[in-house]
């Protein structure tokens, strides 16, 4: 028979793991609700080979660079739009360093999309020895990959040497990106069965990945059209509603107009499509711009030193920089609108000028690519508008 003693504390012992299990239920809906909340990431790392004869390779990755943005801010997780962060690393360049296996990261990774074009129009080409796996693993290890299972994570290498070269074998590389949950495709510059051949379909096969092969030596046909005009008017105008802050607003800013004028320099097809991608949602630019950081929870714009300000808001009485920053964001939300309307107009007459051309012979960094990733993408219950 139970004394009383026993029975109270049978009781206690009961509601102590009452309340507990209460407590990880809350917790763990916390969790959950926290974990669907945050906003889905696409990262995604480029490496190239910029050895000699690689021109057409990186000319292509840079020329195409604003339609695969265009495409991925279409994706979506849970009905939200993902974030796009982009790395660029190089590799097989006899100007970096032997100790590092003639590899470079050229940019972290990172979603300031100004930065990735700027890296990708500073890439030099020169002969090397192209370490595949070495590069592989350099990416894996160096990059600040997500933890979290459902954002997408994906290597994409480029080249034209044999797979298997170098200290590091591509095996114990892709295994490495596979613990990390992080999908490696390849990308040969050539004909498929040389690719097949030395090792490049291989190593997709082992990574979960795609094998690709491109004609790297294609030239990305431009066309104009007749909005273009307009859409490089609404880009500037759409440049003075940024409003930067510190000293790196002052780079970035700088950034931003180079790029704009290196795009136009090539065409103003990619000044157009640059100025599509701008207007997307995945040209956000908080880290610089006190318009984007506004939107931001953690950010306090009372918390900024004076010297931190551009002239035009420290000027302002605290009360009134808010809403200078709103009118720049009203403002820049009716270009963006205008940019996307010229923009879908404008997709529709290159879609004709195509029909007219010769069709081209093998496929462009941008094809293979916007297609893998699409794929991938798919694996992870991303969807695309």
């Amino acid at each position: 028979m139970k004394t009383a003693k026993q029975s109270f504390n049978n009781f206690n012992f009961i509601r102590i793991s009452l309340a507990a299990m209460l407590l990880l239920f809350v917790l763990g809906s916390f969790s959950v609700h926290a974990h669907t909340d945050r906003q889905a990431r696409i990262q995604l790392a480029i490496l190239l080979d910029t050895s000699n004869s690689m021109d057409g390779l990186i000319d292509q990755t840079r020329s195409q660079l604003w339609s695969m943005v265009d495409e991925l801010s279409k994706a979506k997780k849970m009905g939200q739009h993902a974030r796009l962060e982009v790395a660029v690393l190089e590799y097989g360049n006899n100007n970096l360093s032997p100790q590092q296996g003639y590899i470079r990261t050229v940019t972290k990774l990172t979603s300031d999309l100004d930065l990735v074009s700027e890296a990708l129009f500073n890439l030099r080409t020169n002969g090397g020895d192209e370490f595949c796996g070495y590069a592989i693993n350099t990416a894996v290890n160096q990059l600040a990959w997500s933890p979290s299972s459902r954002d997408l994570k994906l290597i994409y290498i480029a080249g034209n040497e044999p797979f298997t070269q170098g200290p590091i074998s591509y095996q114990s590389a892709i295994n490495l990106a596979r613990n990390r949950d992080i999908t490696v495709s390849t990308i040969f510059a050539g004909h498929h069965h040389e690719g097949v051949a030395t090792g490049w379909q291989q190593g997709a096969l082992m990574a979960g990945g795609n094998f690709m092969s491109v004609d790297h030596n294609i030239q990305v046909v431009h066309i104009d059209a007749p909005q273009d005009k307009r859409i490089s008017e609404l880009n500037k105008k759409l440049n003075d509603t940024y409003v930067p802050y510190g000293r790196k607003g002052r780079e970035a800013k700088q950034r931003q107009t180079m790029q704009d004028s290196a795009n136009a320099s090539v065409s103003m097809e990619m000044l157009a499509k640059r100025a599509k991608s701008k207007a997307s949602s995945l040209y956000s630019s908080g880290s610089w711009d006190l318009v984007d950081a506004m939107e931001e929870e953690d950010f306090d714009l009372s918390s900024l030193a004076p010297e931190a300000l551009p002239a035009e808001v420290a000027a302002l009485p605290k009360p009134e920089r808010k809403a200078y920053l709103n009118e720049k964001k009203t403002e820049r939300e009716a270009i963006k609108s205008e940019i996307q309307k010229l923009s879908e107009e404008r997709e529709v007459y290159v879609t004709e000028e195509r029909k007219k051309l010769a069709k081209k012979e093998g496929e462009t960094v941008n094809d293979v690519l916007i297609s893998s990733i699409k794929e991938q993408a798919e694996k992870k219950a991303y969807e695309f508008d």
